[in-house]
């Protein structure tokens, strides 16, 4: 069975836990680095599947973005 990749484990915590800080997504996945996490959540907000806030000086969150619905 293969392993989930980086950008699914990013999107599974971040369903899970709407506002989840990035400091705690690098601890909930040690054996990855802080640069595979931010090379691809930096893709995935980039791609709209995924938001990225401010909370603070230096502190940042990410949720799934949401689904825009035509009209």
């Amino acid at each position: 069975m293969s392993q989930p990749s980086v950008a699914d484990r990013i999107m599974e915590a971040a369903s899970r836990r709407p506002g989840y800080l990035l400091e705690d997504l690098l601890l909930d996945c040690p054996d990855l680095t802080w640069s595979q996490v931010f090379m691809e959540v930096d893709r995935l907000s980039r791609t709209g599947q995924l938001s990225l806030r401010q909370e603070g000086r230096g502190r940042y969150s990410v949720r799934p973005a949401r689904k825009m619905v035509a009209s």
